[in-house]
C-alpha cells in the first residue's frame, strides 16, 4: 500500500521577488558590460527554508553567511544564474544554476530548489 502524501498546505508559503540582470548591451571605459537595473518578477508560492550555519566559530560567533534555500513553486522553470532573490526585504545571491526536478519524482507544489546567501563583514 502507497502511503498518503502529507498536507503541503501546513508549510508556509511566501512571495519573494527575482532580481534579474538587465544588460544594457553597452560597455564601460575598461570593456566590462553595463547594467542597467534589474528587473524584478514578484513569485507567489515559495516555500523559504534556512540554510546551513558552517562558518559559525569562536572567532565568529554570529558568522557572516546568511543562506536559505528558496523552493519554487511548479510552472516557474525560468534561469536564475545571475539573479538575487528578495527574502523579506534583503536581496540574497542566487548559488550557481539551478534546475528544476524532474516531474515524475515532483509529488508537491514545488519543482525547483535555489540556494541563495548573502555575506557580511
Amino acid at each position: 500500500m502507497i502511503a498518503p502524501l502529507p498536507d503541503f498546505g501546513l508549510l508556509p508559503k511566501t512571495s519573494v521577488t527575482v532580481l534579474r540582470p538587465n544588460p544594457t548591451g553597452a560597455t564601460d571605459p575598461f570593456g566590462a558590460p553595463v547594467e542597467g537595473e534589474p528587473v524584478e518578477e514578484a513569485v507567489d508560492g515559495a516555500l523559504v527554508t534556512p540554510g546551513a550555519t558552517a562558518d559559525l566559530d569562536a572567532s565568529r560567533p554570529d558568522g557572516v553567511r546568511v543562506a536559505y534555500t528558496v523552493h519554487f513553486p511548479k510552472g516557474y522553470g525560468k534561469p536564475l544564474r545571475g539573479c538575487s532573490v528578495v527574502i523579506e526585504g534583503k536581496p540574497y545571491r542566487v548559488i550557481g544554476d539551478p534546475k528544476p526536478y524532474m516531474a515524475d519524482g515532483t509529488p508537491g507544489p514545488w519543482a525547483m530548489a535555489a540556494e541563495v546567501e548573502a555575506v557580511d563583514g
